[in-house]
């Protein structure tokens, strides 16, 4: 089956969309994104991306000319032509296209669905562990919005690769641990599940909401609080999350070894139970 698209009404193969070269997607970012993922052809914890996505147009004053259950009714059969098991879907809005003038101009917007086959992190990883890096984090102020404007997100995993890591975790200049450029981060200490706190910061993750939850569900004690670079080398495990990285756990950071170099207990349980009941383990 071909990777399949919708845009600005019309379903295509994903090779054959198209946007204009003036969209504001392209020329300032302008525009929000979400990222879901299907089990088994069912979408993942669809309602909480679609409160997110509509939290995101929101904050920046993005209308759109359609309602949710249209997006819900076009991400549905989007998914279902595409015919994927395990598939992404990413949606993504921009301010539409127009002369490039900042000031926000009166046109439609530019919406875009695509979906393509996704594969879970190697087996091999997710028992084993992920090495991660820290580095400054240069994003701007508004990191709870779903922006398209992901450069220094990109320089920060590129920095990772080079350094032979999966992550990059973002330190603020008062020395307070942010989240991962593509993931949110997770420590235990004492048996608690602890996790940098909502804000303009961090991204409100879904994956992260549902961890919170699995966790309470099994009698793990939760706290939602700063973390310093310190606390986290200090950490009995290390743990990262999000909807294509789902739980991982980390075994090395700035080259120190967490815990005893392995996943920990709260992390395996963790990983075991997030997937929906049923589905395969890659």
């Amino acid at each position: 089956m071909p990777d399949i698209a919708f845009l600005n009404g019309a379903f295509l193969p994903l090779a054959e969309a198209r946007v204009s070269v003036e969209d504001r997607g392209f020329l300032f970012g302008d525009g929000v994104y979400e990222v879901i993922r299907t089990y088994d052809g069912a979408p993942f914890l669809l309602p909480a991306h679609l409160d997110r996505l509509e939290r995101s147009m929101a904050e920046v004053r993005l209308v759109p000319d359609w309602n949710r259950a249209a997006l819900e009714g076009w991400i549905a059969e989007a998914t279902e032509r595409a015919g994927y098991p395990d598939a992404k879907i990413y949606a993504q809005v921009t301010r539409g296209a127009a002369p490039r003038e900042h000031k926000f101009p009166d046109v439609p917007v530019t919406t875009l669905i695509a979906v393509t086959p996704i594969a879970s992190l190697p087996r091999k990883l997710q028992d084993e562990g992920a090495a991660v890096i820290s580095v400054p984090d240069l994003r701007w102020g508004r990191c709870d919005v779903k922006s398209l404007q992901l450069l220094p997100n990109v320089m920060a995993r590129q920095e990772a690769a080079e350094a032979g890591a999966f992550e990059a975790l973002l330190v603020g200049p008062d020395g307070v641990v942010n989240e991962g450029a593509g993931s949110n981060l997770f420590v235990v200490k004492g048996g608690a599940l602890v996790t940098p706190a909502l804000g303009p910061r961090i991204l409100a993750g879904v994956s992260r909401g549902y961890l919170l939850d699995l966790a309470r569900g099994m009698g793990v004690a939760t706290e939602e609080r700063d973390l310093t670079l310190a606390e986290i080398y200090d950490a009995d495990e290390v743990l990262l999350s999000g909807t294509t990285t789902e739980v991982l756990g980390v075994v090395r950071v700035d080259g120190r070894t967490v815990g005893d170099g392995r996943p920990g207990p709260i992390t395996r349980r963790l990983a075991a139970a997030f997937r929906p009941s049923g589905s395969k383990v890659g």
